[in-house]
């Protein structure tokens, strides 16, 4: 039996994983800012599941949630920085708020937690930490720069992570999911106020993610592959969830291999050699 403490379990893909997890016989700590989303959860599975009303851009509260559920559960196995939401907007149409409200969120908030979670870990001799990030955590399209703005520093912060507490037991892992059935860019999402300007470039982008999300990915199916990452011995430190992330990926990592070797030479150049002092 593992226990959880799952970020954003309110809906989408950590409601999913916190049934999941609960339904196998595990004991989850569910945070939401609304507990009231919680409630079938609670009416299920009963003392297996602790509900935290949590706001994850308050630092404190983080601190003091993650504290609640390792009282509570006596240990934390698996922690899921879920929480977060999609920033609309191209990069000059969006507010100084809009901007550090997007980070806040989905970098901040998963800092936050992960800061309160480690001594915890650290002291029990293991634990693994998964990070909700997305394809937009490896490349990046029209209208949802903050975005990717955030996952993007989320996975570079990841990977200093998983190696300075490889030692201690600690597993760390990106989930990266492609577009799937939630509502990330419905109700959830916020959109900056559009400048006429970025009209034909936000239609064209719409039209291709229309396309892109043909057959979205089902949030229910994601949860078998989220159970067997957790019990996995040596869990990877990337996972993409659905069929599109490797074949976006492999596109775009072609395209930055080529320019950076087509630029070698003035890179190379640009190196020159520096006297050493002496």
């Amino acid at each position: 039996m593992k226990t959880w403490f799952i970020t954003g379990a309110s809906r989408g893909f950590g409601h999913r994983w916190a049934a999941a997890a609960l339904e196998r016989g595990d004991r989850v700590a569910a945070t939401a800012r609304d507990l009231t989303a919680l409630d079938d959860l609670v009416a299920t599975y009963g003392d297996a599941i602790l509900p935290l009303q949590l706001d994850v851009t308050d630092r404190a509260a983080d601190f003091a949630a993650v504290a609640a559920a390792h009282e509570r559960l006596g240990r934390l196995d698996v922690v899921v920085n879920n929480a977060g939401y999609g920033q609309f907007g191209m990069v000059e149409e969006l507010s100084e708020a809009e901007a550090r409200a997007q980070l806040e969120t989905n970098l901040f908030g998963a800092l936050w937690v992960t800061q309160a979670a480690l001594p915890i870990m650290r002291a029990q001799g293991g634990g693994h930490i998964l990070q909700v990030s997305s394809i937009g955590g490896i490349t990046a399209f029209p209208n949802i720069g903050a975005y990717h703005a955030s996952k993007w520093a989320l996975e570079g912060l990841s990977q200093a992570l998983a190696q300075e507490v490889a030692g201690f037991g600690i597993h760390v892992t990106l989930v990266e999911p492609t577009g799937y059935a939630t509502d990330w860019s419905g109700p959830s999402a916020r959109h900056a106020a559009p400048l006429a300007a970025y009209d034909e470039v936000r239609a064209a982008r719409a039209a291709q993610r229309a396309a892109q999300m043909s057959r979205p990915g089902d949030p229910g199916a994601s949860a078998a592959a989220i159970l067997a990452l957790v019990d996995a011995e040596n869990p990877p430190l990337r996972l993409f969830l659905g069929e599109t992330p490797l074949a976006l990926a492999e596109a775009d990592y072609a395209s930055r291999l080529a320019s950076w070797r087509q630029w070698q030479p003035v890179a190379v150049a640009a190196h020159g050699t520096a006297e050493v002092a002496r």
